[in-house]
């Protein structure tokens, strides 16, 4: 008699706490795959150490652990620049595009510092970005900007 009152217990207990928090995650994890994620990073500074400890370093972090679903990173204006010239970001960027990341760069930045075909040999989709950038924000891209 005294173990059915305990089993009952513990059964009440599961059905008011821990049934319900199952069932929001299922929910929630179901909305996830519904509508996958979408994060926009606008890589607009030509703050090395910022790009090298943050900018970069989450970037890769989120699409390998898939925080998000997809990624888009931009760069634009100085950070075109600084890309173009530095051998080691470089590497970091094509880590990033070989796990999945979309690459863009704003065409009339990179040609302002002449840097278009040096952003293109990296395999960077060099294009007018305005418009596109607009889209994402209006769809409800969540957007970091650095």
């Amino acid at each position: 008699m005294r173990y059915s009152k305990t089993l009952l217990v513990c059964l009440i207990f599961l059905a008011v706490f821990a049934l319900p928090s199952r069932a929001g995650q299922d929910t929630q994890e179901k909305t996830l795959t519904e509508n996958p994620s979408k994060l926009l990073v606008l890589w607009t500074s030509a703050d090395r150490e910022v790009a090298l400890n943050m900018v970069f370093m989450y970037t890769f972090n989120a699409k390998k652990y898939e925080w998000w679903h997809t990624i888009r990173f931009i760069i634009w204006s100085p950070s075109s620049r600084l890309l173009a010239e530095d051998e080691e970001l470089q590497r970091e960027i094509q880590k990033m595009k070989d796990i999945g990341v979309e690459l863009f760069a704003c065409k009339a930045c990179a040609d302002n510092y002449g840097v278009s075909e040096k952003l293109q040999e990296l395999g960077i989709e060099v294009k007018y970005i305005g418009k596109d950038l607009t889209s994402m924000l209006k769809d409800g891209w969540v957007s970091l900007t650095f």
